[in-house]
């Protein structure tokens, strides 16, 4: 049986108050055109905390330092449509400077902060999964595997408060 890589992307959640920042992939996009998602980018031939400095600044215009990002989830994923399984990793962002723009109009026509309960539609499936598994507490998903359960349905997508 030949070796199969696993793709690596890295997905920002940036949070403000209540709300989440998402953008709305363009409609000529590869992967998931005109769906909300986070800002992301596969990893290239650098750490994942420099992958996602890079990206804020290439597609937000946001400065980020590596010690404000953590890791606070990751997904799985095995998608029928890519014959490579992906690694889906989303760092929390806890600081950065700046305000959203929109850095990359043929990719993303919009950057929007939605509020947890009413997060929009259509949503990327796993960045849902990987919401949802965030608000459980949970720091690990799979999707898309044989044996793998589908991600609930009714899951509530609040921040587990703090004791």
């Amino acid at each position: 049986m030949a070796t199969t890589l696993n793709l690596i992307g890295v997905h920002l959640l940036f949070e403000r108050d209540d709300e989440i920042l998402l953008g709305l992939r363009g409609s000529t996009a590869e992967f998931a055109p005109d769906t909300w998602h986070f800002p992301a980018r596969c990893c290239e031939h650098e750490s994942i905390k420099q992958c996602a400095v890079r990206e804020a600044r290439e597609e937000l215009g946001l400065r980020l330092e590596p010690e404000h990002l953590d890791l606070v989830h990751s997904v799985h994923l095995l998608d029928p449509d890519n014959p490579r399984p992906l690694l889906e990793l989303v760092l929390r962002v806890r600081r950065w400077q700046g305000e959203p723009q929109l850095m990359e109009p043929d990719k993303c026509h919009k950057w929007a902060w939605w509020p947890r309960s009413a997060l929009p539609e259509p949503i990327v499936p796993y960045a849902k999964a990987a919401l949802e598994g965030i608000a459980a507490g949970s720091p690990y998903t799979e999707l898309g595997w044989p044996d793998a359960r589908p991600p609930s349905r009714h899951t509530a997508l609040t921040t587990p408060k703090e004791s």
